[in-house]
C-alpha cells in the first residue's frame, strides 16, 4: 500500500472549515484506492502570527520539504491589518511559495454543467462547455522585485519593481506549452509589452521558445484586452501564460466566469515534483465559524494534488466526477440558483454529500 505525508496548512478565516472536508473526502478516495495518507497539521499566516509572532514559521518550512505534498486552506484578515509588511498573513504565502520553488501556479477555469446559470455570462457566450487554464508565473516579478518608501523633497512615495530574467520566463513557459500539448494545443501568452520591457522581454522570449512546439499555436495579448476577451468570448482561450500580477488578476476574472470563485482550485509546482494545493478564493473572515463556506474549491484542489503529485489519476477523476453529481443535489449559498430540487446546504455537509459520492 502506498503511503503518502500531507502537510496541512488550515490558516485563517474558512481555511479550517474547508480544508477538513477536503481531507474527508480525501480520506473516503484513499480507502476506496487502496493507498494511505498520514497528515501533519502546521501554521501559516495570522494563525502562526499569534502563536509564534511570525507568519511562517520554520517549522511549517520543514514540515513542506519532507511532504509528497502540501494542503493549503486560506490566510489573512482584518485581524493582522496592523502588522507591518514584512509580517502580514500574506508575506506567509509568499515565503512558502519561495521557500519551496513553487514557480508554476496552475489555475484551471472550468464550468460544470449544473452550475451554467450561476455564470454571470449569458450561455450563449459560454458555449457548450468552459474549460481555460492559467499558468502564472508565482516568484517572480512584481510581488517579489525590489520595493520600499522613500520620501523626495518633502512628499513621501513607494515603488515596487517588476523583474524578469530569461531563465524565469523559459521554465513557466516550458510549463504552459507542455500543458498545451496535452489540452487543445493553443496557448495565448498575456504581457503588456507595449510598455513595460519586462513584459517585451517575455514575449520575446516565448517567440524563442515556440518553434520547439510546432504543433501548439501561440498569441498574443496585452493584458487589458485579454480581460476584455475572457468576458467576451471565453471559449477562445485554452492556456494562458502569464506573469505573477497579471495571474492573479485574470484567473480571478475567469472564476467569476465559471459561477463562483468558490469553486476554483489551483496547484503550485516547483521543478522538484513538491506541489502546494489551494483554492484561489480568500479566507472569508465574515463567513469564518458559521458553516456557510463553499468548500468545493479545495476538494478539487485535492484532486489536483491527486493528479499532479500522487500519480493518482483515476482517483482525482473520481473526485471531479463527485462534484460535479454534488452540484445535482445541492449548493452552498455562494452557487445557489432557482433550480428546483437543489437543496441550499452548509460546508459541512455538501463535504458529506461528495465524499458520499465518491
Amino acid at each position: 500500500m502506498k503511503n503518502y505525508q500531507i502537510t496541512v496548512l488550515k490558516g485563517d478565516g474558512i481555511g479550517p472549515e474547508i480544508v477538513d472536508q477536503a481531507i474527508k473526502v480525501l480520506d473516503r478516495t484513499a480507502q476506496k484506492h487502496g493507498f494511505a495518507v498520514n497528515y501533519d497539521c502546521q501554521l501559516l499566516g495570522g494563525a502562526a502570527i499569534d502563536a509564534t509572532g511570525v507568519p511562517l514559521p520554520q517549522a511549517t518550512v520543514d514540515s513542506c520539504k519532507a511532504a509528497d505534498s502540501v494542503l493549503l486552506g486560506a490566510v489573512g484578515g482584518p485581524k493582522w491589518d496592523s502588522q507591518p509588511g514584512n509580517n502580514r498573513p500574506e508575506k506567509g504565502l509568499l515565503g512558502i511559495r519561495q521557500a519551496l520553488g513553487l514557480y508554476a501556479n496552475l489555475r484551471p477555469a472550468v464550468i460544470f454543467g449544473p452550475l451554467r446559470d450561476a455564470s454571470p455570462l449569458k450561455p450563449e457566450i459560454i458555449g457548450d462547455s468552459l474549460d481555460i487554464m492559467v499558468v502564472r508565473e508565482l516568484t517572480g516579478g512584481i510581488y517579489f522585485g525590489d520595493r520600499g518608501t522613500e520620501e523626495v523633497n518633502g512628499v513621501k512615495s513607494a515603488y515596487d519593481t517588476e523583474r524578469y530574467s530569461v531563465q524565469e520566463i523559459e521554465r513557466i513557459a516550458r510549463v504552459a506549452f507542455d500543458m498545451a500539448q496535452k489540452r487543445d494545443r493553443r496557448l495565448c501568452s498575456v504581457d503588456k509589452a507595449n510598455v513595460l520591457d519586462s513584459s517585451r522581454l517575455w514575449r520575446a522570449t516565448v517567440d524563442r521558445l515556440a518553434p520547439e512546439y510546432p504543433e501548439v499555436a501561440v498569441s498574443h495579448l496585452y493584458v487589458d484586452n485579454c480581460a476584455m476577451q475572457l468576458v467576451r468570448d471565453p471559449a477562445q482561450f485554452d492556456v494562458i501564460l502569464t506573469s505573477n500580477m497579471f495571474g492573479d488578476i485574470l484567473s480571478d476574472e475567469a472564476s467569476m466566469i465559471s459561477g463562483s470563485i468558490g469553486m476554483l482550485a489551483s496547484a503550485s509546482l516547483g521543478s522538484g515534483g513538491l506541489g502546494l494545493y489551494e483554492p484561489i478564493h480568500g479566507s472569508a473572515p465574515d463567513i469564518a465559524g458559521q458553516d456557510a463556506a463553499n468548500p468545493l474549491a479545495t476538494i478539487l484542489s485535492v484532486a489536483m494534488m491527486l493528479r499532479y503529485s500522487l500519480d493518482q489519476p483515476q482517483a482525482a477523476k473520481d473526485i471531479e466526477a463527485a462534484v460535479a453529481k454534488a452540484l445535482d443535489q445541492a449548493r452552498t449559498r455562494d452557487i445557489a440558483t432557482k433550480e428546483t430540487g437543489v437543496r441550499l446546504v452548509g460546508c459541512q455537509e455538501m463535504g458529506d454529500i461528495v465524499a458520499g459520492l465518491i
